[in-house]
């Protein structure tokens, strides 16, 4: 297996109004991350969710409001983002490269492409291109199911991805 579907952390406190951290508009992606991640099992990809799941005392909430705490309501994926095969990987910072079982699975499955999705676009997506492009990964992001806190910092991230060698479909 070589091409990785990469759902970022589009968990109900993100997703949705009554959510901690709410994106504005972000529950509006996710029809196209259903589709997505139907699309990577269809395909036989590998599809992993990147899940924030926070203590109640993370140092992450000394930045950001409480969010995600694990076992709780917010820190779940919304029903229709789940799919059997969808691996989840539990991260208690903005990277998933914190989680070192991550970057193992990436290298044990020869991953030489990824397609990326989820929230927020600037924030923990960015951060995931990053860590794929820095292995050699080429990253293709789908600008119809990510969604970003700030327009003018996810049109940053986009120059930065394009002048990487990423493509945004």
């Amino acid at each position: 297996m070589s091409m990785l579907y990469l759902d970022v952390d589009t968990q109900l406190d993100f997703v949705f109004p009554a959510g901690a951290l709410y994106v504005p508009g972000a529950e509006l992606i996710l029809p196209r991350v259903a589709a997505r991640n139907r699309e990577a099992i269809a395909a036989g990809h590998l599809l992993v969710a990147t899940v924030d799941a926070h203590t109640e005392n993370d140092p992450e909430f000394a930045h950001w409001p409480h969010h995600c705490v694990a076992g709780t309501l917010g820190q779940r994926k919304p029903a229709q983002t789940l799919i059997e095969g969808l691996r989840p990987f539990h991260k208690q910072t903005t990277d998933i490269f914190s989680n070192p079982a991550f970057a193992a699975l990436l290298d044990a499955e020869k991953i030489s492409a990824a397609l990326v999705y989820g929230v927020v676009t600037e924030i923990c997506v960015l951060h995931a291109v990053r860590g794929l492009q820095q292995r050699g990964i080429h990253v293709s992001l789908d600008s119809q199911a990510v969604k970003e806190l700030n327009p003018a910092a996810r049109d940053l991230f986009f120059a930065e991805l394009r002048d990487r060698g990423g493509a945004i479909l």
